[in-house]
């Protein structure tokens, strides 16, 4: 018969398990002693973070096949308090808070043609100083350069458009991160911006 410890020993080593393979596939210390690293490690890069300009390009699952996208935050815009109070139902819960667009050029380049309404702008989320604003649904589509993607069809190789997300974050921000992840890659690609 199995006593208490043993019991207890069988349900606490597969935890230790999976706490060890996670930490020596994801772990931040960078490889171990021997300099070695793991299969998953040298499969994905230790991070996406681009710098400003840089575009990233990933395949992403849209209605009509797989298409291969460019993906680039241009930019992000800063409004005011005043500005997020006429955005939102209750403009007391909104105090503090000022609305950011973020402005993100995606370019077609290969995979077919997307037909209407791509999806590919639905995956990005903006952060302020590590922490994820709060969407505002539909606000960025007539914000100055930014197309709405149900106005989008016949989306073919070699075509840009820019797409606009509209988080509120915190007045006193002053990092702001934009975040865009393909679907079959849970890893997003981040571009930061100062807030000045």
């Amino acid at each position: 018969m199995l006593n208490r410890k043993t019991l207890w020993l069988r349900a606490a080593a597969p935890v230790a398990v999976l706490a060890l393979t996670l930490t020596a596939c994801g772990g931040s210390g960078g490889g171990n002693s021997k300099g070695s690293t793991s299969k998953l490690q040298e499969e994905k890069p230790e991070s996406n973070e681009l710098a400003t300009g840089e575009s990233a390009t990933s395949q992403f699952k849209e209605d009509d096949g797989k298409i291969t996208y460019s993906v680039l935050a241009q930019k992000v815009d800063v409004g005011t308090e005043a500005d997020t109070k006429k955005m939102v139902s209750d403009p007391k819960a909104a105090k503090g808070f000022v609305p950011v667009v973020a402005h993100v050029k995606y370019t077609n380049k290969g995979g077919g043609v997307v037909s209407s309404y791509p999806s590919v702008g639905e995956n990005v989320e903006i952060y302020a100083d590590g922490q994820r604003g709060t969407i505002l649904i539909g606000a960025a589509d007539d914000a100055p350069g930014c197309e709405s993607d149900s106005d989008i069809e016949n989306w073919k190789k070699g075509q840009s458009h820019v797409i606009c997300e509209t988080y509120m974050v915190p007045k006193d921000a002053k990092e702001l991160a934009v975040h865009w992840a393909a679907e079959d890659d849970g890893k997003p690609y981040i571009w930061t911006f100062k807030n000045a």
